[in-house]
């Protein structure tokens, strides 16, 4: 599976520039709003230096990293939902993303303008989420019709209405639908309506250099990560060598982006495992608590189906014994079945019927 992260936020807040560090894509960036119309798309391997020591291990002929889709959408304006700016065509790229990050302006730049004319990063939140709100709350109120009609015919449609009618009166609380107390089976029942406030959010401060280390306030209840969108396009024109030595002079252990993949792993309940060998090493992304079928099902449907058992060894075994030999030789290659929850890091190899 590949994360796919749509990066939102209002128009000068750095997110381009942000976006085209990350991903060395080279997307617009420019000082005036709506410089992004249509949304570009990057996508980037996710750091990982455990499939580095295990290339070091099989010398595979290839090493192929997990990766990360990040979509760079148009600024929102207040009024976005009701067609303000350039109105609602980017909130359709926000329904096919797994999770939003919004990107803050902490930054004091008086040579970039601020839409609002003033930094205020607690105001910025709360308009991109109201505007997030309100177009989820048009979404339903248009659906409800449908949905009572529905409604007539069946159990299921019943629950999708009662779901509906909480979840609108929810919203217009000012709730997001992700924070509201819905179970999953309400939360099954309206996913057909592609809602984009029931999305994980997590936020980005971009800050100035001295702030990088600073103790930053938390946005909507959660702490942000701070990135200087400035610090990542320097490191994105560094090869390898040269960004390590910029982020300890920096006084820094990681990029914005390693920081960045780390936290939106944690917050969609993501982990990784291996399987390496002489063709090829290479990083899997899968659920926390996925058991070994579902694991080898990422690789191919035919692995599922036909899985019989997975030969397993954790990382730190994997590099301590120098590969699989090693670990069979000292017992550490274990032989998994289907209730195996995969652990994050294991090296697998899977045994299955075509």
């Amino acid at each position: 599976m590949s994360l796919s992260i749509g990066i939102v936020g209002l128009p000068n807040v750095g997110k381009s520039t942000l976006f085209t560090a990350l991903t060395n894509k080279g997307g617009l960036a420019a000082n005036y709003p709506f410089a992004t119309i249509e949304p570009n798309v990057g996508v980037v391997p996710v750091p990982d230096t455990r499939l580095d020591a295990l290339a070091k291990i099989d010398n595979p002929a290839r090493l192929v990293p997990a990766t990360v889709e990040f979509v760079d959408i148009a600024g929102l304006v207040a009024g976005a939902s009701q067609g303000e700016g350039l109105g609602n065509q980017f909130l359709a790229n926000i329904r096919e993303t797994d999770a939003i990050c919004e990107v803050v302006r902490f930054f004091s730049d008086p040579d970039v303008v601020h839409v609002a004319g003033r930094v205020d990063p607690q105001s910025d939140v709360e308009t991109i989420k109201t505007e997030l709100i309100l177009a989820d709350m048009a979404t339903v109120e248009k659906a409800l019709p449908r949905l009572e009609k529905e409604a007539k015919r069946d159990k299921a449609g019943a629950l999708k209405l009662e779901t509906a009618k909480k979840v609108f009166a929810g919203l217009n609380d000012g709730h997001r639908v992700a924070r509201m107390d819905l179970t999953e089976d309400e939360i099954a029942s309206v996913y057909d309506l592609h809602l984009l406030t029931v999305k994980p959010m997590l936020y980005i401060a971009n800050v100035d250099e001295d702030q990088l280390s600073a103790d930053l306030p938390e946005i909507d209840g959660c702490a942000p990560v701070p990135i200087c969108a400035k610090v990542e396009a320097d490191l994105a024109e560094l090869d390898a060598e040269e960004a390590e030595e910029y982020l300890e002079a920096m006084g820094l252990e990681e990029s914005g982006l390693a920081r960045l993949v780390r936290e939106a792993y944690r917050l969609l309940g993501l982990q990784s495992f291996f399987t390496s060998g002489e063709t090829e090493t290479r990083a899997w992304t899968i659920p926390i608590g996925a058991k070994a079928p579902q694991a080898a099902g990422v690789i191919h449907t035919d692995f599922e189906r036909g899985f019989i058992k997975a030969e397993t060894a954790s990382f730190e075994d994997y590099v301590e014994h120098n590969g699989e030999a090693g670990c069979r030789a000292a017992g550490r290659l274990r032989q998994e079945g289907k209730e195996y929850v995969v652990a994050d890091g294991d090296v697998m190899h899977f045994k299955f019927n075509v």
